[in-house]
């Protein structure tokens, strides 16, 4: 590796809008972030699928999936 071209990483303490707080690498030391893996609609299983117009329907219609 070269010299003096590479940035410093530190440990970053990040913090979330829902108060979840984690440290990591970073070449910053703190970060506050909107959305982390304890919030998120994906991970906490609260996530909708939104079906507008029976889309999902109109599909399992063409397919014969019943």
């Amino acid at each position: 590796m070269k010299k003096e071209i590479h940035p410093t990483s530190v440990e970053c303490a990040v913090t979330c809008a829902c108060g979840n707080e984690f440290t990591t690498k970073s070449t910053k030391d703190t970060m506050r972030i909107d959305i982390c893996n304890d919030c998120h609609p994906f991970y906490t299983g609260s996530q909708k699928i939104v079906d507008t117009a029976g889309r999902i329907e109109k599909f399992k219609k063409r397919y014969a999936m019943d």
